[in-house]
């Protein structure tokens, strides 16, 4: 079968195009989790990169391909996220202008990163509830007006320019390199990765990492043709397709070793973990090749692992419900509908004699009263050991307060979260 990799000469034409704006990040060994999983662990650090994101690669490498060779002005994508800034900051760089469409709903905190890395270069145009309405404006506004459209990963040039992580990464780590964790949405970045390490490092296991509510790579691997997922979890905005590009899918299934999904609550603690042990800011999409390590732990014993940390944009509003999606997956955060029976002195003894001396009540909202025996009201319950939890709930049991554990309930569960 004919390989479906890009030309490496390519990739390396792009990695000298883009010297003049894009860093070498660096490439860290990380003492901490090299002890923790007995490997020699290294992250790669592109949330160090000019806009928080590798995306800059892809953008520099195709947009200023276009300016070389057809003396354009004016360039069209869509994006409500890393893309949108790494074609900003490049259309201010190349002097050239960049009409950007972001969904309506876009933060007001992500338009105004963009507008502050295109400046006078950009024009954002707020178009649709979503991002595939935005795009299909973009297209159709692209087409009309013949103005070249930069698409985020269905692109060749882009994914040569992705591939630039990976000359880097070679060139910084001396020893062989054992196996790569990369975190996949639309597909750009590992495509450019396996186009490299193929070719330089072909005893590299590459390791493709997905969040488990959007795992397109996954469903199109399993059914051999690429695929469109009917509806995706958006949590994890950076990685999160219904579609993955055709070009990027057609290299990965002659160049991914394994795909593995993670669920968002892990996501969710591991990026905590990075902030609280090393300062490291990433976002959710940032965090998805660590968070596969724990998955992965028995086979990297003693080996060589890379790690990609794709992108820091976090916006800090969203640290309260990382933290609450972390604590949920980690057993440590539990909602009910408590039967409350109405007579003096039952809230306190539900305080005393059900929850345990380190239980925590985080949530309390009485809900409507069905008779005048009794009431009920959802409470939130924080535990500091996810072992407690069997205990409280024979509690809860044995004094009659137990309604229904919510947790498990995602139509109610959803608007208290």
């Amino acid at each position: 079968m004919k390989k479906s990799f890009l030309d490496i000469s390519k990739v390396e034409e792009a990695d000298a195009r883009i010297r003049a704006l894009v860093k070498h990040t660096p490439l860290i060994k990380m003492p901490n989790f090299s002890e923790r999983y007995q490997a020699e662990v290294y992250f790669k650090r592109e949330d160090l990169q000019r806009v928080r994101s590798y995306k800059i690669r892809g953008a520099f490498n195709k947009i200023s391909s276009l300016v070389e060779s057809n003396d354009i002005d004016t360039v069209v994508c869509a994006s409500a996220g890393n893309h949108a800034q790494g074609v900003a900051q490049v259309c201010h760089y190349l002097g050239i202008k960049g009409i950007i469409f972001m969904p309506s709903t876009t933060p007001q905190q992500k338009v105004q990163q963009v507008e502050m890395f295109g400046r006078e270069q950009v024009e954002i145009q707020l178009v649709g509830d979503t991002y595939d309405a935005s795009y299909k404006v973009a297209r159709e506004f692209s087409e009309s007006n013949r103005f070249e459209f930069v698409h985020p990963f269905d692109d060749k040039q882009i994914v040569e320019g992705q591939g630039t992580v990976a000359l880097e990464l070679l060139k910084d780590l001396k020893e062989p390199l054992d196996y790569l964790f990369v975190p996949v949405g639309g597909g750009g970045l590992i495509a450019g990765l396996i186009s490299v390490l193929k070719v330089r490092s072909p005893q590299t296991k590459i390791i493709a990492v997905e969040p488990e509510g959007a795992p397109s790579l996954k469903t199109s691997m399993d059914k051999g043709i690429n695929t469109s997922l009917d509806h995706i979890e958006k949590f994890v905005d950076g990685a999160a397709v219904k579609r993955m590009g055709d070009i990027p899918f057609a290299i990965c299934q002659q160049g991914v070793d394994e795909v593995l999904v993670v669920p968002e609550g892990k996501i969710c603690t591991t990026l905590l973990k990075l902030y609280n042990e090393k300062a490291i800011v990433v976002e959710p999409a940032g965090a998805l090749s660590v968070a596969a390590l724990d998955l992965y732990k028995k086979e990297i014993i003693g080996k060589r692992v890379a790690c990609v940390i794709s992108g820091g944009n976090n916006d800090i509003s969203r640290m309260e419900e990382i933290k609450e999606r972390s604590m949920l997956y980690e057993g440590l955060k539990h909602y009910f509908m408590v039967i409350f029976p109405q007579r003096a002195g039952a809230l306190k003894e539900f305080v005393v004699d059900v929850l345990g001396e380190s239980d925590d009540i985080t949530h309390f909202e009485y809900a409507k009263k069905n008779s005048r025996a009794r009431s009920s009201a959802v409470v939130g319950i924080e535990l500091k050991n996810n072992l407690d939890f069997g205990p409280l709930i024979e509690r809860m049991k044995e004094k009659g307060f137990f309604g229904e554990y919510l947790n498990d309930s995602p139509q109610l569960f959803q608007y208290l979260v």
